[in-house]
């Protein structure tokens, strides 16, 4: 297993996958910028969802105290934000790697104390294959916008025995993908790829990745699953 151990290698691992950003990519920095406010994330079906960005700036919460025991050796923290769970994981000893493509959210992630690159997840990380988790909280199952690709990535990303830990949309309420945009304050932030998953609809994408859902269970009033190779 080699993941960075330090500030040091991470910077250095950043600078490699700096080409890597994608145009957009920080859809959500402005949020991350203004801790204080109104944040919403506006759906080009018109739909708008409040952004939690209140927790995401303080420490882990209760309902990832389950993740965080779940994870028993290297991890990834895709979308890692300003480093909660990143910081909680290395706090318990997980060898920890936060990934994200808004310089803002490395940056608190790194002040935390715990490591994290800035990168598009979709381009090369550091150890890849040899993962034993990978994690997709706050509705990072969304990313990009196709989640089939993204939990093939994800797959591809761990090693044979791995899982992935992935927070779902309440039973019921269906998928979405499209194109979606973060509206912070009057700011409008640029528009990007976006899905949503609930714990019915994970299935599908699930299977043409190669996973299967072994594990689901609500916390706290949210749902969390495990996710393993067929």
């Amino acid at each position: 297993m080699r993941a960075p151990q330090s500030r040091a290698e991470a910077g250095t691992a950043s600078a490699r996958s700096e080409p890597g950003i994608r145009a957009g990519g920080d859809g959500f920095g402005a949020a991350l910028r203004r801790r204080a406010g109104a944040h919403w994330l506006v759906q080009a079906d018109g739909v708008r969802r409040r952004l939690p960005v209140e927790r995401w700036h303080g420490p882990a919460e209760p309902a990832t105290a389950a993740v965080v025991g779940r994870c028993h050796g290297p991890t990834l923290d895709l979308g890692c934000g300003p480093g909660r769970l990143a910081a909680a994981l290395t706090r318990a000893g997980v060898t920890t790697v936060g990934v994200d493509v808004c310089p803002r959210a490395v940056a608190l992630t790194r002040a935390r104390g715990a490591v994290a690159v800035r990168a598009d997840l979709f381009a090369p990380l550091p150890a890849e294959g040899r993962w034993r988790h990978v994690v997709l909280l706050d509705g990072n199952v969304g990313i990009g916008g196709d989640p089939e690709r993204l939990l093939r990535r994800c797959r591809a990303l761990l090693r044979p025995d791995g899982t992935v830990l992935v927070e779902l949309d309440p039973p019921g309420t269906g998928a979405w993908r499209g194109q979606a945009h973060v509206v912070s304050g009057q700011r409008r932030g640029p528009s990007f790829g976006w899905a949503r998953l609930d714990t019915r609809s994970v299935h599908a994408p699930a299977a043409a990745a190669g996973l299967v859902v072994r594990d689901l269970r609500p916390d706290g009033g949210r749902w969390f699953a495990e996710l393993v190779a067929a």
